[in-house]
């Protein structure tokens, strides 16, 4: 964050453009991604961070990529914002805390689900203002869709074709006619199924004997609730800001919500501690 210029303190107002530009950089990323993960010689080049998960070559090309994508300014706009990434490195809280608007972006969410090559995985960005996600891009590479939510403008899912345009008319989420005669469902982690999130679905179950699950993995989870697919995803297990903050930007603006298991308040960003508490995602 240190290398741009910091962004006065402001309350952002989105647009075309900027939602553009993400859609676009999350796009190149996946591209990135996809020209390894597609290799006959598949060789992910595994290596084991610090706080023991894993990270491949794939991760780091998709930084690289959109670093340099959101490395200029979008069309009809003078600023850079300045982006903190997985992959990259960040600005300690002294220096970033008066940083009010910035790319927030996770190149591949869902290493996991790459390693064991389920397409369970996606490219996250999101423009955080004050601590809030006001816009955010979730692209599938392995099958190109793509979500996406923006301030003022709704979230919309629809599919990318190789030239970046939109095979589909984008289509506005939730889908409201596919919460109609269904049984309650429940979002769960493929790779990160803890025992509190156990217990918590047995509460679940007393309340609807009809619950079932669905596992999935990365941020499609929050998704597939932002769509209308499931009523809500409990993560009582540790996650990372730039896991959660474009698909927030997503379900917040289909008129679901992201909230802190504890406390209920709404997660925040850019925080001291770039750790996420618990959080439930609710339809």
């Amino acid at each position: 964050l240190a290398i741009y210029h910091l962004c006065p303190n402001s309350n952002m107002r989105p647009n075309n453009e900027l939602l553009r530009q993400a859609i676009d950089a999350a796009i190149e990323g996946g591209q990135a991604i996809m020209t390894i993960y597609n290799d006959p010689a598949f060789d992910a080049q595994v290596s084991i961070k610090s706080d023991n998960s894993p990270v491949t070559i794939a991760d780091k090309r998709a930084h690289e990529v959109i670093a340099k994508a959101l490395a200029k300014p979008a069309k009809g706009w003078k600023t850079v914002f300045p982006m903190m990434s997985e992959e990259g490195s960040y600005a300690a809280y002294e220096e970033r805390k008066v940083v009010s608007t910035y790319w927030l972006v996770d190149p591949l969410d869902g290493t996991k689900e790459f390693l064991k090559r389920n397409g369970e995985f996606t490219v996250n960005i999101a423009l955080v203002d004050n601590g809030k996600p006001v816009l955010g891009v979730v692209y599938v590479p392995v099958t190109g869709v793509v979500y996406f939510g923006c301030k003022e403008m709704g979230a919309y899912k629809s599919e990318i074709d190789d030239k970046k345009q939109f095979k589909i008319r984008p289509q506005r989420l939730p889908f409201l006619d596919l919460k109609h005669n269904r049984h309650y469902t429940v979002m769960t982690s493929r790779s990160h199924l803890s025992d509190e999130t156990l217990v918590y679905l047995d509460q679940v179950r007393a309340k609807h004997p009809d619950m079932v699950t669905i596992q999935s993995g990365s941020s499609l989870k929050i998704c597939l609730v932002a769509e209308g697919l499931a009523d809500e995803y409990p993560r009582l297990g540790p996650t990372m800001e730039w896991d959660t903050a474009a698909a927030h930007a997503v379900i917040k603006e289909a008129n679901g919500t992201m909230t802190d298991y504890k406390t209920g308040e709404t997660l925040l960003y850019n925080k001291e501690d770039l750790h996420n508490p618990w959080f439930l995602a609710k339809a």
